[in-house]
């Protein structure tokens, strides 16, 4: 039984990550980069020449692919990416440097060449769900010695601008050869940047000196020579012989709706997962691989990185096609499996009193999203029912309510000696507490000018003792709304009150 207890470093970590921390994250992609074409359509008869279905075309679409799609997944969760790969001087080529750009993926590493043949996987589908064929259009080749020393030179520059991981997504259609990971792996080593690999075929011996690899159980029982049960015992059995066969620090192997087994030379760790429908498993390793090597070098323990990886794996196998998680979506899977693993209910928390650049970073995130944002502000000495009126006349507004908290300096000045009754960190908790609110930010000014210049809001709202023209910050808004108060709620008159009470008492 898992306790909540155990993984709250998990949820501190994925918050902190999740709220600009993986954006300053930088890990590069070595691999096969290859476009996953689909095409969408309806079966309503069998073909009059052969026994076949007739499709009949309803559209087609196009996704990042192999190599690609581990970008791509980093890119969801907001990491920085750079691709190192090949692909050919053909249309296919150019649109997945159209599409590597337009994710805002670093194309510079990618060589382009008219002796190669881009790779193509076109999935024909009925419906949604349903595949009927799959065409691979491909051509497997290493890169020529020329190429590959260009591609060496400029993976070391890259190396020297600064990485926090490189993922090797190899896919076997020849980019990673023996001689290239070899001399990536290396680089790495030299640098202490940790090297993780999606593996292919049965010559693991390229990926010595890697940090990590993930095999599935298929690709494990291929190394090995044998198949290997889905067997706690037989595959930490098969694991510590390929750790002593190919120099590798750490393995693991996912296992479908058995979770994953992590073995290094010293211990074993087995991650279950709860069980799902499962919808599609294309690219389900990508987003495992993707993720571990985000959490990983974000700084969250290797067991911490494999449960949320794991949950990350449990969200795309439910979508359609080579798919990616959202920082969003992993809070909630996360949490899901956590619930599910001890018995509970989900109850997804996050924190709510956020640094200034955590409130900015949410707010943008949001607004890039199309959602409102609305902010006010107050001192909130003791919180009463003209606050709860207008926190949610505020919220009503809009998506997401953010409040600014005066500071304790900040209300002794406004309020006088005596003041604040509670403290910032106290008033934040219960308006943190409320479920209108978003998030909560303190501020130590007299205004909250300065931090409305980092939050930028759409909306701010503030009560009816206020002119349009009084309101701080106001430039740095969409909208102004002014709100009427509740009568006969203030904190002023609630504490002069209690004070005439003790004083009649006495």
């Amino acid at each position: 039984m898992v306790s909540r207890t155990m993984h709250r470093e998990l949820q501190e970590k994925l918050e902190q990550l999740s709220l600009g921390g993986f954006e300053k994250l930088r890990i590069a992609i070595v691999g096969d980069l290859m476009l996953d074409h689909y095409v969408f359509g309806t079966v309503r008869r069998i073909s009059p020449e052969a026994p076949v279905p007739v499709i009949e075309f309803d559209k087609d679409s196009n996704l990042l692919g192999g190599a690609g799609n581990v970008a791509r997944n980093l890119r969801s969760l907001g990491v920085r990416t750079a691709l190192f790969s090949a692909v050919g001087k053909d249309r296919y080529g150019e649109l997945l440097l159209e599409m590597s750009n337009a994710n805002d993926i670093d194309t510079a590493g990618i060589f382009a060449s008219d002796r190669r043949l881009t790779t193509v996987k076109m999935r024909i589908l009925s419906g949604t769900k349903q595949q009927i064929l799959r065409l691979d259009y491909e051509k497997k080749q290493q890169l020529e010695k020329d190429d590959q020393i260009s591609v060496v030179n400029n993976f070391r520059d890259f190396l020297e601008s600064g990485v926090d991981a490189v993922v090797i997504s190899d896919y076997g259609k020849g980019f990673c050869s023996e001689s290239l990971c070899g001399e990536i792996i290396a680089l790495c080593r030299l640098k202490g940047v940790k090297v993780f690999v999606d593996p292919k075929g049965k010559a693991w011996e390229k990926y010595s000196g890697a940090f990590m690899i993930t095999p599935n159980l298929k690709e494990l029982s291929e190394v090995i020579g044998a198949d290997v049960p889905n067997q706690d015992d037989e595959i930490v059995g098969a694991a510590n012989e390929v750790l002593r066969r190919f120099d590798l620090e750490n393995i693991l192997v996912t296992r479908s709706e058995q979770g994953a087994t992590l073995v290094d030379k010293e211990k074993v760790f087995h991650q279950k997962c709860s069980e799902k429908e499962v919808y599609d498993v294309s690219g389900a390793g990508d987003t495992m691989i993707s993720t571990l090597a985000a959490f990983v070098a974000g700084g969250a323990s290797l067991h911490d990185s494999i449960f949320a990886a794991n949950a990350a794996a449990q969200v795309v196998i439910q979508k359609a096609g080579t798919a990616s998680v959202t920082t969003k979506e992993l809070l909630v899977a996360v949490d899901r499996e956590l619930a599910a693993l001890e018995g509970g209910q989900p109850s997804v928390r996050r924190r709510k009193l956020l640094t200034w650049e955590e409130a900015a970073f949410l707010c943008k995130q949001w607004k890039g999203q199309g959602e409102r944002v609305i902010f006010t502000n107050g001192c909130f000495d003791i919180l009463h029912a003209g606050h709860i009126d207008s926190i949610r006349a505020a919220r009503a507004l809009g998506e997401h309510l953010i409040i600014g908290v005066n500071g304790d300096d900040s209300v002794r000045r406004l309020k006088g000696a005596g003041r604040p009754f509670n403290n910032a960190a106290a008033r934040a908790k219960m308006l943190g507490a409320l479920q209108d609110v978003d998030a909560v930010v303190i501020f130590d000014e007299d205004t909250p000018a300065e931090l409305l210049s980092k939050l930028c809001p759409n909306v701010i709202v503030k009560g009816g003792d206020y002119a349009h023209d009084q309101v701080a910050g106001r430039e740095y808004a969409d909208e102004v709304v002014i709100i009427p108060l509740t009568e006969g709620y203030s904190t002023t008159s609630i504490l002069r009150r209690l004070e005439a009470e003790d004083k009649s008492s006495c």
